[in-house]
């Protein structure tokens, strides 16, 4: 079984995003190619539920990530940060060797 984690602040957070969406929406979680570190994660909503898709449930959220994106954030957890800055998901990825000081990228 792939390991990948929500936090519960993360899970309010989706909760919260999903009341705003008119369907049974998924949050989808994807690793794309560019961003100034290589690759950058990716954040959506969708009614889909792609063949290469793995399904996850947490804290009472259903969320996706697709096969090859999974390979680059096993072991990672997805959490939810308000700072001074500003809010935003964070995902702690072990397997990032760098990453971007936005936060939304990194490389391996």
């Amino acid at each position: 079984m792939t390991n990948f984690k929500l936090t519960e602040h993360a899970a309010i957070r989706i909760k919260n995003l999903l009341k705003d969406e008119k369907s049974n929406s998924y949050f989808r979680i994807s690793v794309l190619g560019g961003g100034c570190s290589g690759f950058q994660y990716d954040f959506s909503f969708t009614n889909i539920k792609n063949i290469d898709d793995k399904i996850f449930n947490e804290h009472g959220i259903s969320f996706l990530i697709d096969e090859a994106s999974i390979e680059f954030i096993t072991g990672g957890k997805l959490d939810f940060v308000n700072e001074l800055s500003g809010s935003y998901f964070k995902i702690d990825n072990p397997n990032a060797s760098a990453n971007c000081g936005c936060g939304t990228s990194f490389s391996i």
